[in-house]
């Protein structure tokens, strides 16, 4: 394949990826705060946030077969055109079930652009690439996250501005990937293709990866928890839209300065103890953001150190996820890896609106720093468990060469 096209491919994955994220990144804390602002309890607020999460957890498992008879792009096309169309739909009928089914709808196409473009970066970037590929993905994600609180600013121009603005940007894009050529992933398929084949299949992904899988779950938790339940926290605790507009990026930041060099030290170094480590010294300064939340420099500062560390987390975990599955075990693992991203961000709105109701000064943070927690200790223990089972498995391989 031309390289020249090539470049072109990836630089159009990943623009989608980014307007994606940006979407993604205004509508959480706008709708909250609109929602909020209108008399909405914090506790239906969070639930009405779930449903974008709902959209993406239904629709993962039934992907697999549809990208491989449409291809990549017409996967691409499809997904962010069920992201356009509600964008535009938003400012009709301010209501909370009414935008319960458009993020519902927002969901389900997130999940099919990231499900197609993951799928088409991981397995056709060379193997000396793949984790800086991997690292540019992430990246633009981020800094679509990044783009859409930003956004957010637009309100004191109307409502509909925000929404119609993103709408038009993944407008632009999503004309530009009719330019692509189509591709068919080269997925694992069986010929038995029974429920009982199924279940095998995610058993064995499962148990060589869940360690990858429950930390892609956590960074859902923290992304949605900051993203949804933070605008609510801090606007009881009498911080402007502008403040929730700086602070709300700043642990996106961080990522985004680590993104590419994490990546490369993991690529070098390995990723298994990277990521258990900087997983537990994130939790630490997530708690200290709790600590610190009356004051704005010090969720500022506190956010932006712990974005550096465990910003670019989904990333590292997709790569991580790669390293202990074979090749034709990656797509399942992808689609392992939405579930529990998807899980993590339908928990996250509910459970951090409901820590802010029962512990107001900083009980949102303390819930975010456990689970970062929870996924290095499982990091740790998954690891300690392959290097027991390769050092059990030892002595016998040395006796049957010594048999042989």
């Amino acid at each position: 394949m031309n390289t020249t096209y090539q470049r072109f491919q990836f630089s159009l994955l990943i623009s989608s990826v980014f307007i994606c994220g940006a979407a993604e990144g205004m509508l959480l804390p706008l709708i909250a705060s609109l929602l909020e602002k209108n008399g909405v309890s914090a506790i239906l607020n969070g639930i009405g946030s779930t449903s974008l999460y709902i959209g993406m957890l239904v629709s993962v498992p039934l992907m697999e077969k549809p990208m491989r008879r449409l291809g990549y792009k017409l996967f691409l096309i499809f997904g962010l055109a069920m992201i356009t169309l509600p964008l535009f739909l938003f400012p009709v009928w301010m209501n909370l079930w009414f935008w319960f089914i458009l993020r519902l709808c927002v969901g389900f196409g997130d999940s099919m652009l990231h499900f197609a473009a993951q799928t088409w970066i991981t397995i056709d970037s060379p193997a000396g690439k793949r984790g800086r590929n991997i690292a540019f993905y992430g990246l633009s994600f981020g800094l679509g996250i990044a783009a859409g609180p930003m956004l957010v600013r637009l309100l004191e121009f109307g409502m509909a501005v925000p929404f119609v603005i993103s709408g038009l940007f993944c407008l632009i894009v999503l004309c530009l990937l009719l330019l692509l050529k189509n591709e068919y992933p080269e997925l694992a398929v069986t010929n038995d293709s029974s429920p009982r084949q199924f279940f095998i299949r995610y058993k064995r992904v499962i148990a060589a990866a869940w360690s990858g899988l429950m930390t892609t779950f956590a960074f859902g938790f923290l992304e949605t928890s900051l993203n949804n339940s933070f605008p609510i926290f801090a606007l009881r605790h009498g911080y402007s839209l502008d403040s929730i507009s700086v602070l709300l990026p700043a642990f996106v930041t961080g990522g985004l300065l680590t993104q590419v060099p994490l990546g490369m030290i993991g690529d070098r170094f390995g990723r298994k103890w990277l990521l258990p480590l900087i997983c537990l010294i994130g939790s630490v300064l997530i708690s200290l953001t709790g600590i610190l939340s009356a004051y704005f420099y010090g969720i500022y500062f506190t956010l932006l150190a712990a974005g550096m560390l465990i910003g670019s987390l989904y990333s590292m975990s997709m790569g991580y996820v790669s390293d202990l599955l074979e090749k034709e075990q990656i797509p399942l693992g992808n689609i392992l890896m939405t579930v529990c991203y998807s899980a993590g961000c339908m928990i996250g709105p509910v459970i951090g609106n409901s820590l802010i109701s029962l512990i107001p000064n900083g009980g949102l943070f303390y819930g975010i720093s456990l689970f970062i927690l929870l996924a290095s200790v499982s990091c740790m223990t998954h690891q300690s468990a392959i290097s027991r089972n390769v050092r059990a498995q030892h002595p016998s391989n040395r006796q049957t060469a010594s048999g042989q």
